[in-house]
């Protein structure tokens, strides 16, 4: 019962942070913030956001306010599961479990994100707000791979370059927090 009790905590904090991670990335793109998906991301970190803001300045085009949510968000998520598994807490540990937290689920945030969209281009007809909102996300990841692997016969594999960059970087970045804990 306890792994079910963990695992509903972690997906909980963990989708929270895919939707303030997915603010910044929204807002770093320029994306259409009337799209559908952005109004629901604006709606859900808001009442956190604004407050923070007035605290916060912005640092020329990052939202740092969106950047300390979402660090506080991914300790919080480590300063829980510290609390639930062995009821003390590590404030190094927490630290570098907080950043190994949000670079992962950055990570994860994107791969998602270019998957759906590479699904969606399967059966749109392009007239989706979602699959137009997904596309202001990726179009700046992907192009610069287009200009080295063009489409071969029709089939773009700038999506399957940039998949496995994101499992290559992950793994990587992975293995350095582990040397670094």
């Amino acid at each position: 019962m306890n792994e079910a009790f963990f695992f509903l905590i972690s997906t909980l904090f963990n989708l929270y942070l895919m939707v303030v991670l997915l603010r910044l990335w929204l807002q770093s793109a320029r994306a259409d913030f009337y799209n559908p998906l952005s109004q629901f991301v604006v709606k859900a970190t808001n009442p956190l956001l604004i407050p923070m803001r007035r605290i916060i300045p912005s640092i020329g085009k990052l939202d740092t306010s969106s950047l300390v949510l979402a660090l506080l968000v991914a300790t919080a998520k480590v300063l829980t599961m510290q609390l639930l598994l062995s009821g003390g807490v590590s404030a190094g540990t927490t630290l570098f479990g907080a950043i190994a937290v949000l670079i992962k689920e950055a990570f994860s945030l994107l791969f998602w994100v270019v998957v759906i969209r590479a699904i969606l281009s399967w059966f749109s007809q392009g007239r989706n707000p979602m699959e137009h909102l997904l596309h202001q996300l990726t179009e700046p990841l992907l192009n610069p791979i287009r200009r080295v692997i063009p489409p071969v016969g029709g089939l773009d594999l700038s999506v399957l370059v940039l998949l496995v960059a994101l499992q290559f970087l992950e793994i990587l970045v992975q293995s350095l927090l582990k040397g670094l804990l």
